[in-house]
C-alpha cells in the first residue's frame, strides 16, 4: 500500500510539473511610417497586470490600471515610463516620442505615441527595454511598417536593440 501511495505522489508531481501554468511575459510594439502625414505611429501593447505591477514598484503608488480612476496620473507615469524605456533614433538622429493617449481592452494597455515631422526615413533605430527592469524574462516584439517594407524584431535583455537601413 505504502508503494501505491508513493507511486500516485509521484504521478502526480510530474503530471503537475508537465501541465503547470506558465506565465509569459511579452509587450508588442507595431511602428508605422505614415508618409503622408510625414508621421511616425507608435502602438505599444503591454499586458496591464504586469504593466501595473511596474509602474506600482516604480512609482510607489496604489495605482490600478483600468478602474476609470486616476487616468491623468497614469497617463503621466506610462508617458514617463515608456519614454524612458523606447528610445527611437530615425536618420542617425534621436527623435523624441509624443504621448498620444491609452486604451483598454480586455487584459491589454495600447499605449499610442507618435515622432511627427519626419519627411524621409533612411535609417530606423530602436532601443526598447521595456519591463526589463522587473521581468528578466520579458520579450519584446516590435514589427516595423517602414518605406514598405516589413521586419520585426524580438529584444530581449541582452540584445535590445534593432536596426534598419534604406540606402
Amino acid at each position: 500500500m505504502k508503494l501505491y501511495q508513493v507511486l500516485l505522489v509521484l504521478i502526480s508531481i510530474l503530471f503537475l510539473s508537465f501541465t503547470s501554468f506558465h506565465k509569459y511575459y511579452v509587450s508588442i510594439t507595431e511602428i508605422e511610417y505614415v508618409k503622408e502625414k510625414e508621421s511616425v505611429q507608435v502602438i505599444t501593447r503591454i499586458f496591464i497586470d504586469d504593466f501595473q505591477r511596474l509602474l506600482q514598484e516604480r512609482y510607489g503608488d496604489n495605482l490600478e490600471l483600468d478602474n476609470n480612476q486616476d487616468e491623468a496620473v497614469i497617463d503621466r507615469y506610462i508617458e514617463k515610463y515608456l519614454k524612458s524605456r523606447i528610445k527611437i533614433n530615425l536618420n542617425h538622429a534621436k527623435k523624441d516620442l509624443v504621448f498620444i493617449g491609452k486604451e483598454y481592452d480586455n487584459d491589454i494597455v495600447y499605449c499610442y505615441f507618435e515622432i511627427e515631422n519626419i519627411e524621409e526615413v533612411n535609417s530606423f533605430e530602436i532601443e526598447n527595454t521595456t519591463l526589463f527592469d522587473i521581468f528578466p524574462e520579458q520579450k519584446n516584439v516590435v514589427r516595423t511598417s517602414i518605406n514598405n517594407n516589413n521586419k520585426t524584431f524580438v529584444l530581449i535583455p541582452e540584445n535590445d536593440k534593432g536596426m534598419l537601413n534604406f540606402n
